[in-house]
């Protein structure tokens, strides 16, 4: 209900429960986000990623620095501040330079960057993408994309989706399976996966093999017979 004020406000104060402390919400204004105008602090905690890859004959060193949002407090919280790329190559420079500072003003900016990480991995390289590790990376900014993914989960930016408990045993049980119809030893794997295993569309790896007359990923689980 709204009430009209005819008369001048000559004071105030904090609306307190019955307990005595102000009200939820009240001491919210004392909490510093994230922002462009924010400053940058003497010293930065921060991880570096090594990313190695056989487009580059030297590796590309990423190093992503974080901000400490209200330390001490229960709004405490860990920020990506800036990043920045290094190599002894010097083909990439450039862009990478461009990269690295627009990134970095995102990061800035505030809000949901996490945005960033779907945007670099739908960069595909026009030669061509590479398997690493059994997984198709489809270009090397895709491949920045999945260390800036890995350091927003490791600071709680982005959730870690786990398998559930039936989808773990799934996996286990197929995995288990196929070693047991083709044996491990016998050359044809191609480290964890079958060098015969097809590439998985839903988590890019290349670990899908037919078993019991059905397309079967063993890293994911996903199956075309559900």
């Amino acid at each position: 209900m709204a009430i009209k004020i005819d008369g001048k406000i000559t004071g105030y104060e904090v609306v307190k429960d019955e307990a005595g402390a102000p009200k939820a919400g009240a001491g919210e204004s004392n909490v510093v986000h994230m922002h462009e105008k924010l400053e940058r602090p003497e010293t930065l905690v921060g991880n570096t990623y090594k990313i190695k890859t056989p487009l580059t004959e030297h590796a590309l060193y990423v190093t992503i620095n974080d901000i400490i949002l209200n330390p001490g407090t229960p709004h405490e919280k860990r920020r990506p501040f800036e990043i920045f790329i290094n190599s002894k190559s010097m083909d990439h420079f450039q862009w990478i330079v461009a990269l690295t500072r627009i990134i970095s003003a995102v990061f800035r900016k505030g809000g949901d960057a996490t945005f960033l990480v779907e945007e670099l991995r739908s960069v595909f390289d026009p030669r061509g993408g590479y398997f690493k590790k059994g997984k198709y990376t489809p270009s090397l900014v895709a491949e920045i994309g999945d260390a800036i993914e890995c350091h927003m989960k490791m600071i709680g930016m982005i959730s870690t989706e786990e398998p559930d408990e039936g989808r773990r045993k799934f996996i286990a049980e197929k995995r288990a399976a196929h070693q047991e119809r083709s044996g491990s030893a016998d050359g044809r794997d191609n480290g964890d996966f079958p060098a015969e295993a097809q590439l998985c569309t839903k988590c890019s790896t290349k670990a899908v093999i037919k078993m019991d007359g059905c397309m079967t990923c063993l890293n994911c689980g996903d199956s075309k017979c559900g």
